[in-house]
């Protein structure tokens, strides 16, 4: 199944994803298909026309151009998810949690969407990360 991970750039969530059999959906992957592109002249200004277009369809022209971006690149992952794990209280350190209206937007997204979703608390010490890492290998266990 195709899981889309929040934060998208949590290397731990995506290698989490895939040691359980998965497919992750990250921002890695996408900025990688802009990047290699050979339509993106000159990454890191690697917003095309049709990303400005996509970032609409989600955040109406008054949202900052910021999440729109975040969400032309995302939106579109999370339409394509089978399932989501949504990592809450995250420090700055882990992913990208910084713009809390784009993590506004991809949890009503998700919503949306009404997909299988896991809501998880960042673990603080070492006993709820193992118990995080349980609780996430059951719950993808249950999505085959």
């Amino acid at each position: 199944m195709k899981i889309f991970i929040d934060p998208p750039n949590s290397l731990v969530l995506f290698d989490l994803v895939e040691r359980f059999g998965h497919e992750p959906l990250s921002t890695m992957a996408a900025i990688q298909e802009r990047v290699d592109n050979l339509e993106v002249d000159m990454p890191p200004m690697n917003v095309t026309l049709d990303d400005v277009v996509k970032g609409l369809k989600y955040a109406g022209i008054e949202v900052p151009s910021g999440v729109r971006g975040r969400l032309a690149l995302w939106g579109p992952l999370i339409e394509e998810a089978d399932a989501a794990i949504v990592m809450e209280d995250c420090p700055y350190s882990f992913g990208c949690v910084g713009c809390e209206r784009s993590n506004l937007m991809v949890k009503y997204l998700i919503h949306r969407r009404g997909i299988p979703t896991l809501m998880v608390k960042y673990p603080e010490t070492d006993e709820e990360a193992v118990n995080f890492v349980a609780q996430a290998k059951e719950w993808m266990e249950g999505l085959k």
